[in-house]
This record gives structure tokens, sequence and C-alpha cells, in this order.
């Protein structure tokens, strides 16, 4: 297995829903990795493209729960650090 083939990202778009004229086709992030036993898929919304008669917008989605993981894990390094250093001084 070479390098190129363990790891792996991608944007992908979704299937196209329309209704009364209008065209909204979600876009997704992906990041596969994979080992010879095995692999991991990560998966996030990155944004709607919709197209309204030619008009084509593209809103970002904001994944609040990604921002309050990352947020949450940096919180803990900090506490652990911190720990770390007042143990030290005693």
């Amino acid at each position: 297995m070479q390098a190129q083939d363990r790891l792996h990202w991608s944007t992908e778009q979704g299937e196209v829903i329309e209704k009364d004229g209008i065209r909204i086709t979600p876009e997704s992030r992906s990041l596969t990795i994979r080992w010879p036993n095995g692999g991991l898929v990560w998966n996030r919304p990155l944004a709607v493209v919709v197209d309204r008669g030619g008009t084509t917008e593209r809103i970002p989605i904001v994944d609040v729960t990604r921002w309050i993981v990352w947020g949450a894990a940096g919180f803990a390094a900090l506490v652990f650090l911190l720990g770390g250093i007042l143990s030290r001084r005693k």
C-alpha cells in the first residue's frame, strides 16, 4: 500500500435536491486514513450550494459540534499542562 493510498482528503457533493425551481446541493469533506488491517473515515459538513434560476450562492456550514470538541480538547490540554507546572512547584 503506497502513501497516497493510505491518506485521502476529498470534497464531495451530495445528491441534488430540487424544489420550486431551486436546486440545493450539499457539500462535505472527508479524510480517509487506511492501514493494512483497517482504517478511519472522518466526514464533516462543508457547505450548501443553492442555485436559484442561474444565481448560485454557496452557504458555508458552521459545524458547532466540531468547535465544541476542539475547544474541550484544548481546555483539557491546558488544564493538564497547568496541573503539571503547579505540581512541580510544590
